[in-house]
């Protein structure tokens, strides 16, 4: 029987796995010898999953090999729970959205961790702007907010909106727009973008509230018609679209976080390393690149401010989703 060391090993199995699936290592990998893992609670091909294979690559050129590890199900929730049994020593890192930590806790009665003790916030990496679409069965002559709501009032049927995800931050932020327009609205929850835009786009839907990756292909499809974003400023890939803010509805602000966690007992000198690395990444021409494809812009803030920032949104969504009266125990 041929015996093969840990770095031995890990450079085999790298030259059976095609390169589109598993990241090519440098010379330099954990003081074990194996690489290091980018856990992410999706499966492949997702926002997600780009954004952490794009910070491996970034990474890779900082001489860190880390491998992306999919590890779906439960929009995360899963993954999350492991990186309490997770070594704490930097050699793993959770890449997940920031509601992960804000929202789901107000929203899951059975959530098995803690945020703001189980895991330690390593930076934050990039952000998604929300946006509000509506479909080709709201007629052509809505092109505002303010039309919008008028429609709404006046036709029972059209109200109600979809997003990507039960739980997810675009639900709440669709209820902060029927609580300030004071129009009831109905959610209808997808499993993921997909299947929301086909509908949005064949008129199944007279509304989707998702994020500015999930529209940038169809811009010119002439099959829906964008009314807002929820950034504080403008988009900048979709400059023409105004803020709700503008348009008199300034509750309606949230962007999605893209971040990277360690679990608890991380010592502080190796946050702080990867947290450097993820500064160095995050002005990276490739990986800025790539992350705009997915309409996805970087902003880096490191540990002790993205701490400061999930324990604040964690207390701003929690009277929201209470009063949204939206509960889950799966």
């Amino acid at each position: 029987m041929i015996e093969l060391s840990r770095r031995r090993f890990a450079e085999y199995v790298a030259s059976l796995v095609p390169a589109s699936s598993l990241l090519a290592l440098p010379a330099r990998a954990q003081p074990d010898g194996a690489p290091g893992r980018i856990v992410v609670g999706y499966p492949p091909g997702g926002t997600l999953d780009q954004t952490a294979r794009r910070l491996a690559e970034a990474w890779r050129t900082q001489n860190r090999a880390y491998l992306v590890d999919n590890r779906p199900g439960a929009a995360s929730r899963i993954a999350t729970a492991q990186m309490k049994r997770e070594r704490a020593d930097g050699s793993v890192v959770l890449c997940t959205h920031t509601s992960a930590m804000t929202i789901y806790p107000h929203v899951y009665t059975k959530l098995a961790y803690d945020p703001l003790r189980d895991l330690r916030p390593v930076a934050a990496l990039a952000a998604a702007t929300g946006v509000l679409a509506i479909s080709a069965a709201v007629p052509a002559e809505v092109r505002t907010l303010a039309d919008y709501v008028r429609w709404l009032k006046a036709n029972e049927a059209g109200r109600h909106y979809a997003s990507p995800a039960a739980g997810s931050l675009a639900q709440f932020l669709g209820f902060r727009f029927s609580q300030a327009s004071g129009v009831p609205l109905g959610h209808v929850a997808y499993r993921g973008s997909a299947p929301a835009m086909q509908d949005l786009l064949g008129g199944q839907v007279p509304a989707y509230l998702g994020f500015v990756g999930d529209f940038l292909q169809y811009l010119g499809s002439g099959k829906l018609r964008l009314l807002a974003v929820t950034s504080e400023r403008r988009s900048r890939f979709l400059k023409d679209v105004p803020t709700f803010a503008e348009q008199g509805f300034g509750t309606v602000v949230g962007v999605e976080g893209y971040g990277l966690f360690a679990p608890a007992g991380t010592p502080d000198e190796t946050v702080t390393a990867l947290a450097a690395a993820t500064r160095t990444a995050a002005a990276d021409k490739a990986l800025i690149s790539g992350l705009e494809q997915v309409g996805l812009e970087t902003a880096y803030v490191g540990p002790a401010e993205y701490m400061k920032t999930i324990a604040a949104e964690h207390e701003k969504w929690k009277p929201i989703v209470a009063a949204s009266g939206f509960k889950a125990d799966e």
